[in-house]
């Protein structure tokens, strides 16, 4: 167990530093590409928007094994900007990355915090202005990014996080998961207070437990649009399946822990935007849809009798059918994937074992669904694609009361199963 995820050495400078009106927090981890680029966008907008403000920047670093460190400390800031280079302690990942922040935040009393990704290309100084105004002039105390992303970047948000988060917590947050933040010092508060950093929440997680958090505890929430995100995205064919189970299972995790909120919870409201008002067309991604497809197939081969165990007739029937379908027609309707989606967090909610093998071997389904969604969307622009996203979206929200019925009903489905696993 440990206490805090500041070094001595990080404590000591933000002795020396005092105060600070913003931190900017700045995640990293074998970022030497990236990093340089990201400050530089931050300085920038720090200088335009908030010169008369005393700022930080801050990079947690967790312990790049490239030259992250040597660009960050080679760069030079503004005179009257303060840089932090810190290695933080504890569990590696981005959640402990955020808990220093958190914490210098807290220490440095701050009005306002914001947290970037150390990967993003597509940064610009307004970026900090869009994610601090809501907090710092409107009252806000918990904004999420709305980006302009290629219809084939964010598979996970657009099939999953975005679709769950909406129907249970009743809030249209677009990119729950987004990476770029802003929170005030009261809401960096309440997340160190919390007894998390010692789970997995401090590995991965962290963004949907920020959000889903925020929302629960009743925090001021807005949107900001940020333009479009260009990062180091992924084919979801190839890359994306240890995320899928990472975020699935802290979803799950948190309904677990929130679920008299989601309950009760019966509709979605929209959620106020701020920020940029035009979009273009992001920049391409490339999907192996091929490799989607063939990944469901193998899945749907080694782990059949296993789903034909989790899953009800109907969503069953609808895999075996779409197991036998070439990339020309491949299929798995939206209100299939709802289903198996509520099924699988019913099923999770009487697992107490052996969880993440239960997330594992569910994980070929994620491949069906972007794979059919591809197919869905492969002649549309990203602003038609983003249609679909939506009306999927509906679709979770209307069958809410399935999740409902078989919340109370895969006890049975566990006590003949669990042994299996």
């Amino acid at each position: 167990m440990y206490y805090t995820a500041l070094r001595p050495y990080t404590l000591k400078r933000l002795e020396e530093i005092g105060r600070a009106d913003i931190l900017v927090g700045i995640p990293a981890y074998n970022n030497e590409r990236t990093i340089a680029h990201v400050i530089q966008m931050v300085s920038h907008g720090l200088d335009k928007y908030y010169k008369e403000h005393k700022n930080v920047i801050m990079i947690a670093d967790g312990g790049s094994t490239d030259d992250t460190r040597e660009m960050v400390k080679e760069f030079q800031l503004k005179p009257w900007q303060e840089k932090l280079l810190s290695i933080y302690r504890g569990p590696g990942g981005k959640g402990t990355a955020f808990r220093s922040i958190f914490e210098a935040a807290v220490r440095l009393d701050v009005k306002a915090c914001i947290v970037v990704d150390s990967d993003i290309r597509s940064i610009t100084s307004d970026w900090v202005q869009h994610l601090l105004s809501p907090v710092l002039e409107k009252g806000y105390q918990y904004v999420t990014p709305v980006y302009c992303r290629h219809k084939y970047d964010g598979t996970i948000s657009n099939n999953i996080v975005y679709n769950l988060t909406r129907a249970l917590y009743g809030r249209r947050i677009r990119q729950p998961i987004g990476g770029d933040f802003a929170f005030s010092r009261e809401v960096a508060a309440y997340y160190i207070d919390q007894p998390v950093w010692d789970t997995e929440i401090a590995r991965f997680g962290i963004d949907i437990w920020m959000t889903t958090q925020a929302i629960v505890q009743g925090f001021k929430i807005c949107q900001a649009n940020l333009g479009v995100k260009v990062h180091d995205a992924k084919d979801p064919a190839a890359h994306l399946g240890p995320m899928f189970r990472q975020v699935v299972w802290t979803i799950f995790y948190l309904m677990e822990q929130n679920e008299s909120y989601w309950k009760k919870t019966k509709k979605s409201t929209p959620v106020e935007t701020f920020g940029a008002e035009k979009c273009s067309e992001p920049e391409p991604i490339k999907v192996d849809l091929d490799g989607l497809i063939y990944n469901f197939q193998v899945g749907f081969k080694q782990f059949r009798s296993f789903w034909k165990d989790i899953l009800d007739a109907d969503s069953y029937s609808d895999l075996k059918k779409a197991s036998r379908m070439s990339a020309k027609d491949f299929s798995l309707p939206v209100e299939t994937w709802v289903r198996i989606l509520y099924e699988l967090a019913a099923t999770f909610h009487y697992w107490p074992m052996n969880r993440n093998k239960l997330v594992d071997l569910m994980t070929p389904l994620y491949y069906a669904r972007v794979a059919s969604f591809v197919r869905e969307t492969w002649d549309m622009d990203s602003s038609k694609a983003e249609e679909i996203v939506e009306k999927n979206a509906e679709a979770f929200e209307q069958q809410k009361g399935y999740l409902l019925k078989m919340w109370d009903k895969k006890r049975k489905v566990y006590e003949k199963l669990s042994e299996r696993v």
